[in-house]
């Protein structure tokens, strides 16, 4: 472990200055805009990279720097133009940035600074934005992470860019001001945090704009959190955003798009309705991590005792006549039974005792091989498969688990928990959309027994299924994949791009419908909007969909038999035309300046740093997650 931010050539650390983030919310997903601002204190010129975590969902559009008084703004390139332009610039003395995805996991960017004299300060702004997740109050949560834990990296996969991160360090050295500007088609409520806020200013006479800041002095030692309340939570909303009058009519960005948010509300009777079947198998995660403390306060509890204490719990809670085992994974697994066994007094027992034994004793963090051995086993009839994973997320070949994951998406769902500080985005949310189940995400001094009853609910009762819109009289292209299913407290959020002349009328009005299946019940919510779109808005809707298609196309390439060129090839034109990264692209800048070489030796250093990078949690914080693959036979 070493200490966070810039280091010197004595490993002592150059903290950041100033970090200024701003946030704007559009109903249900969010513009978050960062300014990071540090100084170079050594003699000699510096090659830093950054590394810092990006939500799983979240569509990085947007990066800059800014060297003393010229600033140079990045474009999207294809991966390796943008690599060899970078490398050609930094060798001939050019200042020189690159912000690409980390090969390993698609929530970690690495942030390439080129040479930075020595004494100079700089400025690096980048802009993502995200979906906000619904929590189990109907509310909204945005969460700005504090800090960052280590990944680990499985022996063999070629050495992790996160094996140097630390999530303690004494103090904060530098200022935070933060400030949110909150709109939405329902009337805002309320906004909550744990951290002290400002009061919350009303921009309007019906309240569907307001702003609200950080008090000033705020020491960022802690997740800063913001809970939205709106009115009628669960009523069918649609924006409809403008196209970019720069970009050509009948692309994504030069037709409107519009963002449907999709929350349906569950009746008390379905909500009562049990099953007593199932097959639940427990993957625990013992690895060394979850020896670290939950929270850095006082009392903390280990994450092993948290999540052996959860467990326990769960599997006190199952019905009876189920079946059921346990796996403990590191760098080598074992489970308490060779199969699944009935559910009974005697078998409960059993596992009781064993779990009260579990330590977080098996070193390094391997999940892919207890997963596939679970997939080998035959599925019992009439007792659907539900996976329960407990994990503190700490694992560098996620796509491979998720790829696992999700080529037996038709026979299992997958709940999964991301325990403690810092887990990975990608894999806990990854785990859940690929098998049509739900993540949760447990920090700090939250209760995790609260969380995972609520997802042994959810595998217990009905959802909804069998969804179909109806989007009439409107032309349109889809660019969010179809929802399957939703979990009871779940939302999906339906982007569309509209095409037509209909759209082009100052009256037009529009209508779609959303039909399903609950229990034994047929549900239809419609809603009614405008055409005429929010001619202000950033293109946050544009982007948003634009990644949701290149995840979808990032997806397909996995599958056996696909034409990952062809694949490639429409993700590189979408991320170049959107300005979304992507697994195919990245953002380069390059600063000419005098075009003077460098002088002395350029030190090339890998620079871990805490999430001071105002990285957002929000998708992930009992993140909703809808279906991404077909619905298990039992679920229908």
């Amino acid at each position: 472990m070493v200490n966070c931010g810039l280091l010197t050539n004595q490993n002592a650390p150059v903290p950041l200055k100033h970090i200024e983030v701003d946030l704007q919310v559009q109903g249900h997903v969010a513009t978050v805009t960062s300014t990071l601002q540090y100084l170079n204190e050594e003699e000699h010129p510096l090659e830093a990279v950054f590394v810092f975590p990006m939500p799983s969902g979240a569509a990085l559009c947007h990066f800059s720097a800014k060297i003393a008084d010229q600033e140079i703004v990045a474009e999207v390139q294809e991966k390796q133009e943008a690599q060899e332009q970078y490398d050609d610039a930094v060798s001939s003395g050019q200042q020189a940035f690159l912000l690409e995805e980390s090969e390993e996991s698609v929530d970690v960017f690495k942030m390439s600074v080129g040479s930075l004299p020595p004494g100079q300060s700089a400025a690096v702004t980048f802009i993502y934005i995200i979906e906000l997740s619904v929590q189990a109050d109907h509310s909204l949560q945005f969460c700005l992470p504090a800090v960052l834990n280590p990944r680990y990296t499985p022996a063999g996969s070629g050495g992790g860019i996160l094996s140097k991160i630390t999530s303690r360090f004494s103090g904060i050295p530098y200022s935070l001001s933060f400030t949110a500007h909150v709109s939405s088609p329902n009337p805002i409520t309320k906004v909550e945090s744990k951290c002290p806020l400002e009061p919350l200013m009303f921009l309007n006479t019906d309240h569907t704009k307001a702003k609200v800041s950080l008090c000033t002095g705020h020491m960022f030692n802690r997740d800063v959190e913001l809970y939205l309340h709106y009115q009628n939570p669960h009523q069918l909303t649609a924006i409809v955003e403008a196209g970019s009058p720069a970009a050509q009519s009948g692309t994504l960005l030069g037709d409107p798009v519009v963002m449907v948010s999709f929350y349906p509300e569950f009746p008390e009777s379905v909500m009562s309705s049990m099953s007593s079947c199932g097959e639940f198998v427990f993957v625990m995660d013992r690895s060394g991590s979850m020896s670290c403390p939950m929270h850095n306060g006082r009392g903390a509890q280990e994450r092993i005792e948290c999540a052996r204490d959860t467990l326990l719990l769960l599997l006190k809670s199952l019905p009876m006549d189920c079946y059921f085992n346990i796996y403990g994974f590191g760098s080598h697994y074992k489970s308490f039974f060779p199969k699944s066994v009935q559910y009974s007094q005697d078998t409960m027992e059993q596992a009781v005792k064993k779990v009260k034994e579990m330590q977080a004793d098996m070193e390094g963090t391997e999940i892919l091989r207890p997963l596939k051995n679970i997939y080998k086993q035959p599925c019992i009839p009439n007792h659907p498969r539900q996976l329960f994973i407990f994990t503190d997320g700490e694992v560098e070949n996620a796509k491979d688990v998720l790829h696992c994951v999700r080529n037996n998406a038709n026979f299992h769902r997958c709940f999964s928990f991301g325990i403690g500080e810092g887990a990975s985005s990608a894999l806990i949310t990854g785990l859940a959309e690929n098998s049509s189940g739900h993540a949760q995400f447990i920090t700090g001094n939250e209760r995790m027994q609260a969380k995972v009853m609520q997802s042994l609910r959810y595998a217990l009762q009905p959802v909804v299924t069998d969804i179909t819109e109806d989007w009439t009289g409107l032309s349109f292209t889809r660019l969010s994949p179809p929802i399957n299913s939703l979990f009871h407290g779940q939302r999906a959020l339906i982007y569309a791009q509209l095409k037509g002349e209909e759209c082009q009328k100052p009256d037009a009005k529009g209508k779609i419908s959303v039909q399903y299946r609950l229990g034994d019940q047929e549900v239809s919510n419609i809603v009614h909007f405008s055409l005429k779109p929010d001619e202000n808005s950033g293109l946050v809707i544009h982007r948003l969909g634009a990644r949701s298609l290149i995840r979808s196309l990032e997806r397909d390439e996995q599958d056996d038999g696909a034409d990952k060129e062809a694949l490639k090839a429409r993700v590189v034109e979408l991320s170049k035309q959107s300005g979304v990264s992507s697994s195919h692209t990245a953002f380069i800048a390059v600063h000419k300046g005098s075009g003077q070489a460098v002088k002395g030796p350029l030190v090339k250093r890998t620079i871990p740093t805490p999430t001071m990078m105002a990285c957002s949690r929000s998708l992930n914080q009992s993140s909703p997650v809808a279906a991404q693959r077909s619905v298990p036979s039992f679920c229908k």
